[in-house]
């Protein structure tokens, strides 16, 4: 129940310590839910009421080959690949399908085909292991594989056999002429796809996706709509929560979408140029590579939008972007997996401009910040875990009933586990996972907080701050350090940089040297190797 005391600044609600949306609602409104619908025939509307449609000869473009699609060839391919695939290949509504596949042109079309007749998406990152591959394939049950030739020698046996993309096979498929085109009745509750959380905090779960809930990432991006021709490039594995919506809302808003198979900085460079990119999804791993390598010679005076998400983008990495590239708005948002992607996000000149913020609260959607310990909601500027409550939130663990009961609350509260402050305009401000906050003599340190302070050093590019016990602290903050080519910077150096910003227990015990700093595909630390790595030595002083 909202109440009369909600700030209409903030969006909180003094009376139930709930925050609300402050965005205006978007121009078309979530059909009821009981309504029938898949997210391809939402995509498919969305695209058809769209004014500033793609050029229809270059819709889907490889950055590598320069090969496209254009979107009348996307939606014949869509009706015909989705027959082939219930006729010819006899799958059916439930089916769930791994797809092992880098960014190919066909991914996003294979994703549609495959909502649009009521199979299952279960992406997977296809530099998995065989180990990898089989937890993901026991957790989900499919009844067929999507590979390329480069991957499907990892596959175990499925009930059909796997379908390569770069084969003639799936050629046959697209062109197929079927004399009856068979619908399928979806319903917005029924599950599209199952994404593999990242696995840095435990064992990898499926995390279960429906219909309502894509449709509803998609409703609530509409203020992401521009009024002007976009060219999007995507340099995000399509496997990732991220790059998933990201090329389906690419679609949705009949937008351009560059993709890249594998990443390579030259090749983003000039494709920005060639193509004439205006939007660009990239990960913080991406926007470092970005400052830190030339840029000159190539034009990128087409860049209107850099989207930055998956992880965490310090403050001085920010600053270094607008050196870099000034007359660029930095969009960043904040989401999980759980969230169907991005939940908060910054949007126009003004809220990008408010560094640090990871944006405000999507439309429909409702959120908390709790303290921990009392499990009290909390006002603006109190740090506490987040929770976060709508539509966009996943039905639940694939097969994993304890890790669901765990990350819901009984009134459908998300916890998403990681410590944030609501500011007075309704930003919201990401501190750390709760998981990782170093407690030393009975205080918290935030990670992150340290990292922003290092990265901020002109002769380091890349910091990571794990815990290291300690018999009498209990923890102790340890630092690895990437420093720039040629730099001299000593650990005692680094220590009293960090010491001269911060109260007594945050500051150093220990910094060592590395070449790289350990991630996954999106970009967020690997602290568990780091850790091992600091204690496989005798201690810190070994480091």
């Amino acid at each position: 129940m909202v109440s009369k005391l909600i700030d209409e600044n903030s969006g909180f609600d003094y009376e139930t310590q709930t925050y609300h949306s402050v965005r205006a609602p978007p121009p078309a409104q979530l059909a009821d839910e009981n309504t029938p619908l898949s997210i391809t025939d939402y995509v498919l509307t969305l695209y058809k009421s769209n004014s500033n449609k793609s050029n229809s000869n270059s819709f889907l473009v490889d950055a590598a080959t320069g090969h496209c699609l254009s979107f009348s060839q996307l939606q014949s391919y869509i009706t015909t690949l989705s027959s082939s695939l219930l006729l010819r290949i006899g799958l059916s509504s439930g089916d769930t399908a791994f797809i092992l596949s880098p960014n190919p042109l066909h991914v996003p079309l294979l994703y549609l085909s495959l909502f649009a007749i009521g199979v299952i998406v279960s992406p997977s990152n296809p530099a998995s292991s065989v180990s990898e591959v089989s937890r993901q394939v026991q957790l989900t049950t499919p009844v067929i594989a999507f590979a390329t030739s480069e991957t499907a020698h990892i596959l175990p046996s499925l009930k059909h056999p796997p379908i390569l993309l770069d084969s003639p096979e799936f050629e046959s498929l697209l062109h197929c002429e079927h004399k009856h085109q068979h619908r399928v009745v979806i319903r917005q509750s029924d599950t599209a796809a199952v994404l593999y959380s990242s696995g840095t905090t435990g064992r990898i779960k499926g995390v279960a996706l429906t219909h309502r809930n894509l449709i509803s990432s998609l409703n609530g991006a509409m203020v992401l709509r521009q009024e002007s021709r976009v060219v999007a490039m995507c340099t995000v594995p399509l496997f990732h929560v991220y790059g998933f919506v990201y090329c389906i809302r690419c679609v949705a808003f009949g937008e351009s979408l560059v993709v890249m198979n594998k990443f390579n900085l030259e090749l983003m460079l000039k494709s920005i140029q060639q193509f004439r990119v205006t939007n660009l999804a990239l990960v913080p791993p991406l926007i470092v590579a970005m400052i830190n390598s030339p840029t000159r010679g190539y034009d990128l005076s087409s860049l209107q939008i850099v989207l930055c998400g998956a992880a965490p983008l310090p403050i001085p990495l920010i600053n270094r972007f607008y050196t870099l590239l000034p007359n660029v708005y930095l969009v960043q948002a904040y989401g999980m997996t759980e969230t169907t992607g991005g939940v908060f996000r910054t949007v126009g000149p003004y809220e990008s401009k408010r560094l640090g913020a990871n944006g405000r609260l999507a439309y429909n959607c409702q959120a908390k910040i709790v303290d921990p310990q009392t499990g009290i909601g909390l006002p603006p500027f109190k740090h506490g875990e987040l929770w976060v409550r709508g539509p966009l939130i996943m039905r639940g663990y694939v097969h994993d009933e304890v890790a669901t009961s765990t990350t819901f609350t009984a009134d459908g509260w998300l916890r998403t586990a990681d410590l944030c402050y609501f500011d007075n305009e309704g930003f919201l401000f990401y501190v750390d996972r709760l998981k990782e906050l170093i407690k030393r003599n009975g205080y918290q340190v935030p990670p992150a907080e340290l990292e922003d302070i290092l990265q901020s050093h002109p002769d380091i590019v890349e910091a990571a701050v794990v815990p290291y016990p300690d018999e009498k602290a209990g923890q102790v903050p340890i630092a690895f350090v990437v420093r720039t080519p040629g730099s001299t910077i000593d650990e005692s150096l680094i220590k009293e940089f960090v010491a001269k910003q911060v109260a007594p227990y945050k500051k150093l015990r220990q910094v060592s040297f590395i070449d790289f700093i350990p991630k996954n595909a999106t970009g967020k630390v690997l602290r568990k190797e780091l850790v091992k790595l600091a204690l496989s030595n005798v201690g810190p002083s070994r480091l």
